[in-house]
């Protein structure tokens, strides 16, 4: 049995995470900004399951959740950074103010909770962070450019820490997950209210067709719960975990692409020092 803190747990992908850890027998706090959401984990897991809100852009209601944490399991073994939300706009049409606050949920609240959560799992000796990432932070398209900049930030940041802090003990993942059937692409999406004409034949029709088919996509989240509980027991977990046809087929082309392209321009690449 583990003890979890998940962030993001009012619907979608971190509700089943939530709820496939609870049935496998692990203990969760259970997040979301309105409590109310996920007080039904607490109504039937009662003694394994605690629900507290929490706005993961507010560094004190962060350390607050963990504090629940040990209150209620004496500590956590596993941190599921989850919440977020997507921004869809063509890279001209960003509003300053929308930008920033999608960074601030989407990566630097995941910083805070990380930074909360690696004193804990370094005096203990063992630890997990899995960060739920996307198929955009690894090949990017409009009209995600602002949310694929978040996830492309939250890869690094899994990369790097997962080689920081092995020495203690810590595993860290990313997983991502191609398109799923939730909320993202409806009550928490967010839309540049500035439209430029120029981009309307590409990025708005682009727009269009994700908000059209978020009813349609063939991710099934649960099964994101099921890997997500399955690779916080393994041994040696991976540092990625792509889920869903269509991640496996763009990051494999993205990878054959930019393997040509590096072939094709090595000798420019290998003509840059100076002579021996």
């Amino acid at each position: 049995m583990s003890r979890w803190l998940i962030t993001g747990c009012s619907t979608g992908i971190g509700r089943e995470i939530a709820r496939v850890a609870l049935e496998a027998g692990h203990q969760v706090v259970a997040t979301a900004r309105n409590v109310e959401a996920v007080q039904d984990f607490v109504a039937d897991f009662r003694d394994r399951a605690v629900a507290v809100p929490l706005d993961v852009t507010d560094k004190a209601q962060i350390r607050a959740a963990f504090e629940a944490a040990d209150a209620a399991f004496g500590g956590i073994d596993v941190l599921v950074n989850n919440a977020g939300y997507g921004y869809l706009s063509a890279v001209e049409e960003g509003e300053d103010s929308e930008i920033r606050a999608l960074f601030d949920t989407n990566y630097f609240s995941v910083v805070d909770a990380i930074q909360e959560a690696l004193p804990r799992m370094r005096a203990q000796g063992s630890g997990h962070i899995i960060n739920i990432s996307s198929m955009t932070g690894l090949v990017a398209n409009p009209p995600n450019a602002f949310y694929s900049s978040t996830k492309f930030a939250m890869e690094a940041l899994t990369e790097a820490l997962s080689k920081e802090v092995a020495a203690f003990g810590i595993k860290v993942t990313a997983v991502e997950p191609g398109a799923f059937r939730t909320d993202w692409a409806k009550r928490s999406m967010h839309e540049s209210s500035n439209p430029i004409d120029a981009y309307a034949e590409d990025v708005a029709v682009r727009k269009d067709l994700i908000k059209q088919f978020a009813d349609h996509l063939p991710g099934d989240p649960r099964r994101v719960g099921d890997a997500v509980v399955m690779l916080a027991g393994l041994e040696e977990p991976p540092l990625r975990l792509l889920l869903g046809h269509d991640v496996l087929k763009a990051v494999r082309e993205k990878i054959a692409a930019m393997s040509a392209s590096i072939d094709a321009w090595e000798p420019v690449t290998l003509d840059v020092n100076f002579p021996s």
